[in-house]
């Protein structure tokens, strides 16, 4: 099946300086030969392998010139023999370009099926593919980071670790149980308990970094709350940088839920400026403050905000209420209109109209929000990764407890083949077609 060459627009649609046609499978070099024809004596058949050679793209019903390259198996992205062309960025021309390869044999390629090709061939772990798509769409420079990490290798090396060490304590066990006639099985039971426990920690310690890592890649959520008129909104679009929500005099104008993106030192948080909490008589008003208290119960941090020129009273109280049990960074607003900070528990003071505060709130929300920076820790960003790992500490919590139990060794054993099992579906030894099917369907054609 992987013989069959397969192509498509490797870059962006819409126009620029260049796009890339890749061509990859059994022959694609076969295929260039009768589109390409290089500048100079040299012919396609003698390319040297990842030099680029210019000379003319024959599309069939017109011609670019352009560049071609060629990556010799197994040393290429895909493990196979891959051709690209380097053309003009014109819509038009790629897909022209394009056509005439399927015209001279070439299919088009699904999605993520070059990358699939890539695992299938042994370029890379499953992880490490799930990686390439975390860094096409990452949205932060944090999530790019731990994308790249996956696709790196770093959490397959981990669990490739812990792989291996599972496949000893099994193998040991394997010799217990096929020589009983040795009267080692309860010594050898006594032997696995300890390294049993420490792998078991280890993969406690490795889930554990989700918490962060989930972070990374869906963003912060952050609900801006208050009570209404205390410049909720125009702190919103000073954090931004530009006017997203609408600011008026007017009491309760927020009356739904307003959505902003930040970044802060790379890492992505999600702003929800909510409607004013008060008691109200308007219907509409009351249900902007009804999913403001919803907001605020799935947030991951909440910024309570306050007039440092009003006196705390009982709708603050209110607010504060909502939000307990929950990380919190309390401003209190509109320093430009007075300097009296006297008897306030505030984080930080701000000004939303002459910036005073900005800065000192940001860094707050990135200590509240992620605590330690960690930049290089292997952060796991993936919940099917984080889903294995739980599965695999829960099947060797069972087998510790068989093995306190007394129970038989081939017992036991199952419980650890499973651990195993669970932590191949990562880097996808024990992974099935229907996951790994599911993986590459969320790339793009192309990759």
């Amino acid at each position: 099946m992987m013989e069959e060459n397969i192509a498509a627009i490797a870059t962006p649609a819409g126009k620029g300086g260049v796009a890339i046609i890749r061509i990859s499978g059994k022959s694609p070099l076969a295929l260039a030969e009768k589109m390409f024809t290089p500048a100079g004596k040299t012919k396609v058949a003698d390319f040297e392998p990842y030099r680029m050679y210019p000379g003319r793209i024959d599309a069939g019903n017109f011609s670019d010139y352009g560049l071609c390259v060629y990556f010799r198996a197994p040393a290429s992205y895909t493990g196979e023999d891959i051709v690209e062309f380097q053309c003009h960025g014109g819509e038009s021309v790629a897909r022209g370009i394009l056509k005439q390869t399927f015209r001279l044999g070439a299919r088009p390629a699904g999605k993520g099926e070059f990358t699939k090709r890539a695992f299938l061939n042994g370029k890379l772990s499953l992880a490490s593919a799930e990686g390439v798509a975390d860094m096409i769409n990452g949205e932060s420079e944090a999530e790019v980071k731990a994308g790249y990490l996956l696709y790196s290798e770093k959490l397959t090396e981990k669990v490739r670790v812990l792989q291996d060490e599972l496949k000893t304590v099994l193998a040991g066990i394997d010799v217990s149980v096929d020589y009983p006639e040795e009267d080692i099985e309860e010594e050898h039971i006594l032997e696995i308990v300890p390294d049993l426990t420490r792998l078991t920690a280890e993969i406690s310690s490795l889930t554990k970094s989700y918490a962060v890592g989930k972070k990374i890649k869906s963003g912060v959520t952050v609900a801006i709350c208050g009570k209404p008129n205390t410049g909720k909104s125009s702190l919103l679009n000073r954090l931004l940088g530009y006017d997203k929500a609408i600011v008026s005099e007017i009491a309760g104008t927020t009356r739904d839920a307003v959505e902003g993106t930040l970044e802060i030192e790379g890492r992505k948080f999600n702003l929800y400026d909510t409607a004013g909490v008060r008691e109200s008589g308007d219907r509409i008003e009351s249900i902007g403050i009804e999913r403001a208290e919803a907001i605020v119960r799935s947030a991951d941090l909440v910024v309570f905000v306050a007039d440092i020129s009003a006196k705390v009273d009982e709708e603050d109280a209110r607010v504060l209420e909502m939000v307990q049990g929950k990380p919190l960074i309390k401003v209190f607003n509109k320093t430009d209109l007075t300097r009296d900070e006297t008897e306030t528990d505030a984080d930080v003071h701000t000004s939303a109209v002459t910036g005073e505060g900005i800065e000192q709130l940001k860094a707050l929300l990135f200590e509240k929000g992620f605590g330690e920076r960690g930049e290089d820790a292997a952060f796991l960003i993936e919940q099917r990764h984080f889903e294995a790992l739980q599965r695999a500490g829960e099947s060797l919590n069972r087998a510790i407890s068989a093995c306190n139990n007394g129970a038989p060794l081939d017992l036991i054993g199952i419980d650890v083949k499973e651990a195993w099992d669970a932590l191949g579906e990562i880097t996808g030894e024990t992974a099935t077609e229907a996951i790994i099917e599911e993986i590459f369907s969320k790339f793009c054609v192309g990759k």
